[in-house]
C-alpha cells in the first residue's frame, strides 16, 4: 500500500513538472536564429573588398570612375560574391593631402536606398597602378670599408660539385641576388684576371681590400696559368691553397665556397687540358684533403705542412638557425631550410688555426658546422683578419643559401619607398545590411 502511495506521488510530480514547462515554453518568446547566429558584417566586407581585388580589378576600378563597363562588371561580381538577403553600399573616396577634408566621395554603387540600424563596414585602401612599391637596400661598403664583390666566372676553368648547373649560371645568378648590395660587383672573367687581383691590383679602380670573393665552381678552385708551377703546383697543389690564405689574410677578404670540400680541386682548362678528375671534367687537377688545412694554414700564418688528415665529416640533413630563417624574411630569400650536408667542417679547426665562428647559416651537428662563417683573429689580436664562408653541402648547390649567408653576416639595411605622390591610393569602403532589418 505505501509503495503504491509514493508512486502515486511521484506521478503527480511528474504533472506538476511537465505543466510548468509547457506553459513557460508556450509564453517565452525566444530569440530568432539571425540573433541567435547573426552575420559578421564587417568580416564579410573586407573578404568581399580582398576578393573583388584579388586580380587588381577593384584597384583599376577605383581609378576609372567613368569606366562605365568596368564598373558595370564590379556591380555584377559584388552582387554575385553577396548572399541574396545583403544590402551593400559601396563608396570609393579619394585620399587629400592639401589640406581640409581627408577624404571626398569620388562614387559610389549600391543595390539599396537604407541599409538599416544594422549595418556594419569595412575600408581597404587601393592604389593606383602607377605606383610602384620599391626597396632600396644599404650598399655593404657605403662607410668607405670594403664594399667590393667578386664572383669568379672565370671562362677557362671547370667546375666540381655543381652537377646540373655551370659556374657561369651560378655566377649571374649571384650577381642577380647579391650585386644590389655592394658598392662594386665585378665578374673575373678568367684566371688572368684572377691572378691580377690576387697580385693586389684592381681591375676596375675598385677597392680591393676588405672584398668577398665568391667561388662559383664548388669544390675546385681556378688557378692562373702562372701559379701552376711551383712552389704552388707542390703536394698536388696543395701550397695553391696554402697561397690563397695567405693573401686572404693580407687583404682581409671573404673567401666563398658554396658547396662541398673547400678547396678539393684546382682547374685550369688550358693548363691542365689533358687532365680530368676521374670523372670526365677535364682541366682539373686534386688537391685532395690536404687543401682545407694548406688553406687554413696560410691564414693563420703558420709554416705550411702538407696535412692530408680530413677536417670534414657527412652529417646528413641540416635545418637552418632561427637567425637564418629571420633574415629569410627580411631579405625575401627562401631556399629550403632543410639541406643534406656531406661536408661539415669540425669544430677542432677552430683552436688550431685561431678562428671564430661569426654567423652559423645552419645549426651545428655534433662538434661539426655544416654552414658557418668563420673569422681569422690572431692571438694577441682584436681585429679580423681574413674570413670564409663554408657551406659543406651536397650537391647540388643553391646559391640562394650563399646570398643569405652573405646578407645575414653583414646585415645590409632595407629602406622601404613609400606611397608619397598625390592621387595615388583611394580608400574603399563596403558597408553592408540585411535585408528586413536585424
Amino acid at each position: 500500500m505505501a509503495k503504491l502511495i509514493r508512486t502515486i506521488e511521484v506521478l503527480f510530480v511528474i504533472i506538476i513538472f511537465s505543466g510548468a514547462l509547457i506553459g513557460v515554453s508556450y509564453f517565452t518568446v525566444l530569440p530568432s536564429p539571425r540573433q541567435v547566429s547573426p552575420i559578421n558584417l564587417n568580416r564579410l566586407s573586407l573578404t568581399t573588398l580582398e576578393m573583388l581585388d584579388s586580380d587588381y580589378d577593384l584597384s583599376r576600378a577605383a581609378f576609372e570612375t567613368d569606366n562605365l563597363t568596368l564598373w558595370g562588371g564590379l556591380q555584377v561580381a559584388l552582387s554575385a560574391s553577396l548572399p541574396p538577403n545583403i544590402l551593400y553600399n559601396l563608396t570609393v573616396y579619394d585620399v587629400n593631402d592639401n589640406g581640409g577634408l581627408l577624404y571626398s566621395n569620388v562614387t559610389s554603387i549600391s543595390n539599396t536606398d537604407s541599409l538599416g540600424a544594422g549595418s556594419d563596414a569595412s575600408m581597404y585602401t587601393v592604389a593606383s597602378s602607377n605606383v610602384t612599391f620599391n626597396v632600396v637596400p644599404q650598399k655593404i661598403g657605403d662607410n668607405g670599408n670594403g664594399g667590393t664583390l667578386y664572383i669568379l666566372n672565370c671562362s677557362d676553368s671547370n667546375g666540381w660539385w655543381i652537377t646540373g648547373y655551370t659556374a657561369q649560371s651560378l655566377a649571374q645568378d649571384l650577381y642577380n641576388m647579391l650585386s644590389p648590395y655592394f658598392v662594386n660587383t665585378i665578374m673575373v672573367q678568367n684566371t688572368s684576371q684572377l691572378a691580377q687581383i690576387l697580385s693586389g691590383n684592381s681591375l676596375q679602380g675598385e677597392n680591393l681590400q676588405n672584398a668577398v670573393v665568391i667561388n662559383t665552381f664548388g669544390e675546385a678552385v681556378p688557378i692562373p696559368t702562372a701559379y701552376c708551377t711551383a712552389p704552388y703546383s707542390n703536394n698536388g697543389y696543395s701550397y695553391y691553397s696554402y697561397f690563397l690564405g695567405q693573401k686572404v689574410n693580407a687583404y682581409n677578404w671573404t673567401w666563398c665556397s658554396i658547396v662541398g670540400y673547400p678547396f678539393y680541386y684546382v682547374s685550369n682548362t688550358v693548363a691542365f687540358s689533358s687532365l680530368q678528375n676521374n670523372w670526365g671534367i677535364y682541366g682539373m687537377q686534386m688537391t685532395g684533403q690536404s687543401g682545407s688545412r694548406a688553406f687554413f694554414e696560410g691564414l693563420d700564418g703558420q709554416t705550411y705542412v702538407n696535412d692530408a688528415t680530413s677536417v670534414i665529416s657527412d652529417v646528413g640533413v641540416v635545418t637552418f638557425t632561427t637567425q637564418a630563417n629571420n633574415f629569410c624574411n627580411y631579405y625575401g630569400i627562401y631556399p629550403s631550410s632543410y639541406q643534406t650536408s656531406s661536408r661539415a667542417l669540425t669544430n677542432s679547426i677552430l683552436q688550431s688555426y685561431h678562428l671564430n665562428i661569426a654567423f652559423n647559416i645552419f645549426n651545428p651537428v655534433g662538434t661539426y658546422n655544416p654552414g658557418t662563417i668563420y673569422n681569422h683573429v690572431a692571438t694577441g689580436a682584436t681585429n679580423v683578419t681574413g674570413s670564409l664562408l663554408a657551406l659543406g653541402l651536397t650537391r647540388t648547390p643553391d646559391v640562394r643559401v650563399t646570398a643569405l649567408s652573405l646578407l645575414s653576416y653583414y646585415q645590409p639595411r632595407l629602406y622601404p619607398s613609400e606611397y608619397t605622390a598625390a592621387g595615388t591610393s583611394r580608400e574603399v569602403v563596403l558597408q553592408l545590411g540585411l535585408a528586413g532589418g536585424t
